[in-house]
């Protein structure tokens, strides 16, 4: 097995475990907590797939959430 392929799978194995993990906490959320959730999770990844920085993550995480919570209005 390639010396690189090994570490992958196991930071995607470990990945895929807390996002499952993560999913039981929104479990008894309001719509309106949950819709704010997903919509910073949606920005913050937009953010850092557009602006490739940190300021770029947190400012599209930050949006995402304010367009969420007034989407569960």
């Amino acid at each position: 097995m390639n010396a690189l392929v090994r570490p992958r799978i196991l930071l995607t194995a470990a990945t895929l475990v807390a996002v499952l993990g993560s999913l039981t906490a929104c479990d008894n959320m309001s719509r309106r907590d949950r819709d704010t959730a997903i919509g910073a999770g949606v920005g913050g990844a937009a953010g850092a797939v557009i602006g490739g920085s940190a300021l770029s993550t947190v400012g599209g995480a930050a949006v995402g959430g304010i367009i969420g919570n007034q989407v569960g209005k």
